[in-house]
């Protein structure tokens, strides 16, 4: 990829942008001269008028699928029709940045900018977030220290610490030694942030009020007697909503070609619901006619907690779901290696359809049709695309695309967003969820891992099997489910590629949280802190006469 030349990468004064949107200037907090928080008043100002747009992919592959370039591509093409629109995207985490995964700005022609900026620092949200979170693992410690309010058993303690980095050697630690001055004794660890339930909660909440309830019920540990412990029973809730209040407003900058994006929140799919703000997505549709947002990794997991959880809590419905795909990714479902995807070879395009069908059959259990998008990359033969174009078209009877976005921006997106807007007009839908809230949660952990996995068999660990006994003593069990799970593959068990069918999965223990709103049941050998890779994308990170070199 060529670099950028800085008049580019800039694009147009932020103020200039949120005009475009017909924001004021008292509606937005510049952060200097490309950025700038959006108030949460500008939703009273303007009732919601636009469709909203959902972008997913396959099940993802070393090879990228480039779900964020497509949507900016998308995003793009819909503009230069004439349309009205806004991005609703997640913000990236510094972990993937400097780990294994690299950014999370889009590609080529099709990026977010100042896009070096929103891949570090960018406004300081999930630094907010950390902070906040630690401070009520801080409050609890000093809790036990001086032995006021509830009677915490150290050894029933479920709020750990989190950090923006992948760090494997914090995964599990011991705190307080040193004698006893410096605390009490105990196991604990760190997530990364993305993973916290705050993260969770500052996506899922609609206003400041709602934020500090969220907060008041977050579930940090149990009493030597089994009673639960809340944030709010610690008075933690107020400082947490105070470091948070920024945090919560959406992000606006803008795409390569100036359409505006909102880009708000950054929960992981593999290990929470995966999904932007619920605020930055509801302003997108106020203040355009499209709103197009994204929830990954693949289907079966961000976009399948996108219907279940974001839309059921939010009342939102989508006019169009794009499904996006790619020959190389596909390739690699049908047996390739990494190594060998520039090589053409349609009999490993055609086995892994599977995994492309198995989504499409997936999109169609919530009442929706997906559109099929082919992200191109420059290796791709014209016998693979007319391939899948044939499939999507004649087999599977999907409205299919092109998208071009990385090597063209909005004029390779062009082809998509026709398709989408052909599509948002003639199909009016609403989604139906994969299942009641109200069900036992050993039903909705089936028919998740059943219908959207192809699972056929459920197992429990003992650990998974007394959570679940709390969950019911103590009054949780209505609430909706987040499963964490490897995105590598439709099983628990990253290794196994395209479309495995009646696999066991397993869960190790479900993850109470209250204040988000849903449980979490974690299987397979899925991790909240990450390890980094052998040689990290932050050795290749500089600062060269002022320029921030090697940030992608």
């Amino acid at each position: 990829m060529h670099p950028l030349p800085d008049s580019i990468k800039s694009g147009r004064p932020i103020a200039e942008v949120a005009g475009g949107l017909g924001l004021a200037a008292g509606d937005i907090i510049p952060y200097g001269d490309t950025k700038a928080k959006v108030r949460l008043d500008v939703l009273e100002k303007y009732p919601p008028r636009g469709r909203l747009v959902l972008v997913s992919a396959i099940t993802p592959t070393l090879a990228g699928e480039g779900k964020t370039t497509t949507t900016i591509g998308l995003g793009q093409g819909l503009a230069r029709l004439g349309q009205s629109v806004c991005l609703a995207l997640r913000e990236p985490s510094l972990g993937p940045c400097l780990g294994m995964k690299g950014g999370a700005t889009g590609g080529g022609k099709s990026q977010i900018v100042p896009a070096e900026e929103i891949n570090l620092h960018f406004t300081g949200d999930f630094h907010a977030i950390t902070a906040a979170h630690n401070l009520l693992a801080a409050l609890l410690d000093n809790r036990i220290y001086h032995r006021t309010g509830p009677d915490i058993d150290p050894r029933r303690i479920t709020w750990k610490r989190v950090l923006d980095m992948n760090d494997r050697a914090l995964r599990d630690i011991v705190i307080g030694l040193g004698g006893v001055l410096q605390g009490v004794p105990r196991e604990t660890g760190f997530d990364i942030t993305a993973a916290s339930e705050i993260m969770a909660i500052l996506c899922l909440a609609e206003n400041h009020s709602d934020l500090k309830a969220r907060l008041g019920r977050i579930l940090v540990a149990f009493t030597r007697s089994g009673e639960p412990v809340t944030a709010g029973q610690l008075t933690a809730t107020g400082a947490m909503t105070v470091l948070l209040k920024d945090a919560l407003l959406p992000n606006l900058v803008q795409t390569l070609e100036g359409v505006p994006a909102l880009v708000h929140g950054g929960p992981f799919a593999n290990i929470a619901h995966g999904c932007n703000s619920v605020l930055a997505t509801k302003m997108a549709l106020a203040l355009a006619d499209w709103g197009i947002t994204e929830a990954g990794f693949g289907f079966d997991l961000g976009a399948e907690k996108f219907f279940d959880i974001k839309c059921q809590s939010a009342s939102l419905d989508t006019a169009a779901v794009v499904l996006v795909a790619t020959c190389r990714a596909l390739k690699m479902h049908g047996g390739v290696k990494k190594e060998d995807l520039t090589a053409k070879n349609c009999e490993a395009l055609r086995i892994g359809f599977g995994n492309l069908e198995k989504h499409i059959e997936n999109i169609s259990k919530f009442g929706e049709r997906p559109i099929v998008c082919l992200n191109r990359f420059a290796g791709d033969s014209a016998e693979e695309i007319e391939l899948v174009r044939r499939h999507c078209e004649e087999i599977l009877r999907v409205p299919f695309a092109i998208c071009n976005g990385f090597e063209e921006g909005g004029e390779g997106g062009l082809e998509l967003a026709r398709q989408v807007m052909r599509h948002a007009e003639k199909t009016r839908n609403p989604f139906h969820p994969l299942y009641d809230w109200k069900e036992d949660v050993k039903s909705k952990i089936w028919k998740v891992a059943h219908e959207m996995y192809g699972a056929g068999e459920i197992n429990y660990t003992q650990k998974a099997e007394s959570d679940l006994e709390d969950i019911e003593r103590l009054g949780y069990q209505n609430l909706p489910i987040c499963i964490a799970k490897t995105p590598a593959s439709l099983t628990d068990d990253p290794a196994i590629f395209g479309r495995p069918s009646e696999f066991s999965v397993t869960v190790r223990e479900i993850v109470i949280a209250a204040g988000a709103g849903f449980l979490v049941p974690i299987t397979g050998t899925i991790l909240r802190m990450p390890g980094l890779p052998k040689t990290p994308r932050a050795e290749a990170i500089d600062l060269i006469e002022g320029r921030i070199e090697g940030v992608r």
